[in-house]
């Protein structure tokens, strides 16, 4: 009862805002599926196109290759300006860091194709069973690095743990609950799940995450899921924040 009567009289905490003047735009896990990026790229524009003057920033959380049939078209449209006047942040997701240690350590091999890196490989021509032959993963390693643009090494050692925007904080995946977001653990931002997940702890900011497929986007007073899975639904999700407005975009 006590608890109940302090609740009451507590102040309402103030809605998560965007900071001033800006229009945040948060894309989810792509995997892919460069055909929906194009279509998500296209209702933003629609959708920035109607808003007043500011700054409009777009945030893609991690996931952008394996599984989908064009990882390499997806990193080619990444890599280059595709929203000009857009402030633009990419997120490392758990497959590019997969991707990137397979890059230093031919061993990775195994566990990368079995998360979907064989449609990666094949995205860039490189045909996995012919290059892997008599399990020789060093040889498939030298096949990729070879195929793997410059443009897009640069992109990929280039991607961010997280971003902060207003009130909300960007990660793949989601944080380590009750550790300041500069002590996180790099691998907790691109790869946690359940104890972020049920968590109903207070962040201090909103974590905006992809990672753990929903049906529909995820929204709780401490996280929002944007993953719904585009790669098998088609469902591309785009979270749009606005002062203390969110609202959602979807392929």
């Amino acid at each position: 009862m006590l608890k109940k009567l302090l609740r009451r009289g507590a102040e309402p905490r103030p809605a998560p805002e965007a900071p001033p003047d800006t229009r945040v735009y948060a894309i989810g896990d792509i995997h892919g599926r460069s055909d929906l990026l194009g279509e998500i790229h296209r209702r933003i524009r629609a959708d920035a196109d109607a808003a007043p003057q500011g700054r409009k920033v777009v945030i893609y959380v991690g996931d952008y290759v394996d599984r989908g049939d064009d990882s390499r078209g997806v990193i080619d449209v990444l890599s280059a300006s595709t929203l000009p006047g857009f402030d633009t942040v990419h997120l490392m997701g758990n497959h590019e860091d997969i991707m990137m240690r397979f890059l230093e350590d031919a061993s990775v091999a195994p566990l990368w194709i079995a998360n979907g890196g064989d449609a990666t490989l094949y995205s860039y021509g490189v045909v996995w069973r012919q290059a892997a032959s008599d399990g020789d993963f060093e040889h498939l390693r030298a096949e990729f690095r070879r195929a793997l643009p410059e443009s897009h090494l640069r992109f990929l050692r280039r991607l961010a743990p997280f971003h902060v925007e207003g009130d909300y904080l960007f990660v793949h995946a989601g944080i380590r609950p009750g550790r300041e977001i500069e002590l996180q653990d790099a691998a907790d931002l691109m790869w946690i799940r359940g104890e972020f997940l049920d968590s109903d702890a207070d962040h201090g900011k909103v974590v905006v995450h992809g990672h753990t497929i929903s049906p529909e986007p995820v929204l709780r007073d401490n996280r929002i899921g944007i993953d719904t899975g585009a790669v098998a639904t088609g469902r591309l999700t785009c979270l749009v924040l606005d002062g203390s407005s969110r609202r959602i975009l979807q392929t």
